[in-house]
C-alpha cells in the first residue's frame, strides 16, 4: 500500500495550520477589539469560504493563480514558478478553505476575557507585545487550540479546492481525500476502504482529543471557582 497520500496531507495540512494560526489570530486579534468602519463587511470576506462551495474557491484561486492570473504571472515573471497543479497550491487551498474556522475561534477567544486586564497592565508601562504573550494569548488560549485543531481537521479533509488548483498528480499532489475519489473512481474499492478508514480515526481522535482536553479545562476551571 502506497502512504504517500498520508505523509502528503499530514505535510500540507501541518504548513497550513502554521500560516492559519499565525494570520488568524493577528487578524482576530486586531478586529474583534477594535471598532472601524467596514468591519463588518471585512469580516464577512474572510469568512466567505465558509459558506461558498469548495469548486468556487478552487476556480478563483485557479484565476488568480494560474499562469495567466493576476498572482500567477507575477510568480512566473518574478521567480519562474507556477503554483498549479503542485502541492504548494494544496497548501493554498487548505489555507483559504480553513482559516475562516480559525478567525472564528479566535476572534470569539478575544472577546471572551475581560479587557480591563489588558488595560491595567497598559496603565503599568507594559508594551502592546508583552501585554499580548503574556495576558492576551494565555487567555485566548483555549479558544486558540480548538479553532486549530479544527483547522487542521478541515485542511486535512480539504477535497474541491485542492482539486481545482492541484489537480491529481500521483505522488506530488495525491492527498488521502483525493487519493479515496480517484481509487473509486477506478474501481480500487479496497484501497479506497483503507483511505476512509484512515480518515475517520484520524478525525475521530482528533475531536476526541479535543473534547477530552476541552472537559478537563472546565473541571480546572470549576475547581479553580
Amino acid at each position: 500500500m502506497n502512504i504517500t497520500p498520508l505523509f502528503l496531507s499530514l505535510k500540507i495540512a501541518g504548513i497550513a495550520t502554521i500560516f492559519v494560526l499565525i494570520m488568524g489570530t493577528f487578524l482576530a486579534r486586531i478586529i474583534a477589539r477594535n471598532k472601524f468602519p467596514g468591519k463588518r463587511i471585512i469580516e464577512s470576506i474572510l469568512l466567505l469560504p465558509i459558506v461558498l462551495p469548495p469548486t468556487v474557491v478552487g476556480f478563483g484561486l485557479l484565476y488568480l493563480f494560474g499562469k495567466n492570473g493576476p498572482i500567477g504571472r507575477l510568480l512566473l515573471d518574478w521567480f519562474h514558478y507556477q503554483v498549479v497543479f503542485t502541492w504548494v497550491g494544496a497548501v493554498i487551498a487548505a489555507i483559504v478553505v480553513s482559516f475562516p474556522l480559525m478567525y472564528q475561534s479566535a476572534s470569539a477567544a478575544f472577546q471572551t476575557y475581560d479587557q480591563n486586564l489588558e488595560n491595567a497592565a497598559y496603565t503599568m508601562g507594559a508594551s502592546r507585545l508583552k501585554v499580548f504573550w503574556t495576558i492576551s494569548f494565555p487567555l485566548a488560549w483555549p479558544g486558540l487550540l480548538a479553532g486549530l485543531i479544527l483547522t487542521f481537521a478541515r485542511a486535512l479533509g480539504e477535497f474541491g479546492a485542492t482539486l481545482m488548483i492541484a489537480g491529481f498528480i500521483p505522488n506530488q499532489t495525491e492527498t488521502i481525500p483525493l487519493a479515496i475519489y480517484f481509487a473509486v473512481e477506478s474501481g480500487k474499492m479496497d484501497t479506497a476502504i483503507y483511505w476512509v478508514i484512515s480518515m475517520i480515526i484520524i478525525g475521530f481522535s482528533t475531536m476526541l482529543w479535543l473534547n477530552w482536553w476541552s472537559g478537563k479545562n472546565m473541571m480546572r476551571f470549576s475547581s479553580d471557582n
